[in-house]
């Protein structure tokens, strides 16, 4: 179906993330009519919030980096930009239960989990890693073939294989390299990293005031039960039926076909990714930890694989003056660890946490909350590139904007927004480049 203007057409947005809600902000001011649906009792998706005594705290870690610039875009465009305060931060790792910075030269130079030569490897080659991987076919080069024969053996080993192990589960050595060289883009040396005032919470509230401002209709608590498409797009939820001109899916595709009815199903995209969830636990801590805002954790005997602290980025503040402390382990959302108990990881996880801070006791540890999250991060095959859907469900009015469009940007707000940008500008006839 060719790209047409939105100008007077009603536009359905299924899913209230940060994806979504761009998608609506954007889509309300080309004109169109917006209802976008969430299924929940809250916007944001991976930025929602919970209440916390007598404030609000997110509950995943997110932060701002100044590469943002779709995002950096979108909080000029409501105010919020201005209200981002930047810091250095700093990087910790724990391996076999001890801790270490991880900075600068000198840092690695003491870091005694390496001997020296290798030392001396991880740094020369971490410093030419986006060098070394320009005008190679990093999207069909295995990461571990890569990384092993750049790094050595031992570097993979010790640090490398469980640092993706943790995060894309047992096939990290077969996802494509492009996704970690696309990574150090974003994320490279850069130690500032940023916060907006009043928290992600800030963002959503003013998102949603700009979609309703311009006449958009914003529905929580409203799942869509089944979507079907013809001259339109018929979207079911309980007890109501939302018809609409076109509709953009910010669902999970493996969601999306769970939903579609048999035609649109057999015209959606036959790509078939597994996704990492995530289990997080957050710790509200009376003392600080090490000071470093991002720990990966090696062998060390915990579940978590990595402790982001937000004090060294937010401050105590936020968390009326606790120190708010992010465990994570990702995982498959149908994994024992997924569904298991969240009063019993947090019992667990504590005793881990103790265990690699020994200056640290129970009494020290205010508070403990769990979640969780299904489909956080796609494990994208080799070659993925070149199989990646377009955005358009060919013959229908559907438009799809979903993690397994970002790829290979990192799976990020910023990604989001720009996958958002990309998505209207199609809708509008002037369609703008896919993130990445």
């Amino acid at each position: 179906m060719a790209a047409r203007g939105v100008g007077g057409l009603h536009v359905a947005v299924v899913g209230g993330g940060i994806c979504g809600l761009a998608t609506a902000h954007r889509l309300v001011r080309a004109g169109a009519r917006v209802t976008l649906l969430e299924g929940s009792d809250q916007l944001g998706g991976l930025g929602t919030f919970f209440p916390w005594r007598d404030r609000w705290v997110e509950r995943f870690y997110h932060c701002v980096m100044p590469s943002d610039d779709h995002l950096l875009g979108l909080l000029g465009e409501l105010g919020l930009r201005d209200a981002v305060t930047w810091r250095r931060t700093r990087m910790g790792m724990v391996v076999n239960g001890r801790g270490y910075p991880f900075n600068n030269a000198w840092d690695l130079l003491r870091f005694t989990p390496l001997g020296l030569p290798d030392r001396v490897r991880f740094g020369v080659v971490s410093l030419l890693l986006r060098r070394l991987g320009q005008g190679k076919d990093l999207d069909g080069t295995r990461t571990e073939d890569w990384l092993r024969g750049l790094y050595g053996d031992r570097v993979w080993e010790l640090l490398l294989a469980p640092l993706f192990g943790a995060k894309f589960g047992a096939r990290f050595g077969d996802v494509p390299a492009l996704y970690l060289w696309q990574r150090l883009g974003r994320d490279g040396a850069v130690a500032v990293r940023g916060y907006p005032a009043g928290g992600y919470r800030a963002v959503i509230d003013a998102l949603r005031a700009s979609i309703e401002a311009g006449g958009g209709e914003v529905r929580l608590d409203a799942p869509v039960r089944r979507i079907g498409v013809g001259d339109g797009v018929r979207l079911e939820l309980a007890g109501d039926v939302v018809t609409a001109d076109r509709a953009v899916s910010t669902l999970p595709l493996p969601l999306l076909r769970r939903l579609a009815d048999d035609d649109l199903a057999a015209r959606l995209p036959d790509v078939e990714l597994s996704y990492q969830g995530v289990v997080n636990a957050l710790f509200f801590l009376k003392r600080p930890l090490s000071g470093h805002y991002w720990t990966p954790v090696v062998g060390s005997g915990t579940e978590f694989d990595g402790v982001v602290e937000m004090t060294p980025l937010a401050g105590v503040e936020p968390y009326g003056g606790r120190h708010l402390v992010y465990a994570m382990h990702y995982t498959d959302r149908g994994s024992a660890l997924f569904r298991e108990d969240d009063a019993a990881i947090a019992s667990r996880w504590t005793s881990q946490l103790l265990g690699l801070h020994p200056d640290l006791n129970r009494a020290d540890v205010d508070d403990v909350r769990v979640f969780r999250a299904p489909y956080v991060e796609p494990v994208h095959p080799l070659g993925y590139l070149a199989r990646k859907p377009p955005v358009v469900v060919a013959g229908t009015p559907l438009v799809l904007a979903t993690t397994a469009h970002v790829y290979p940007d990192v799976t990020s707000w910023n990604s989001s927004v720009g996958l958002a940008n990309h998505v209207v500008g199609t809708l509008v006839g002037e369609p703008q480049p896919v993130p990445g």
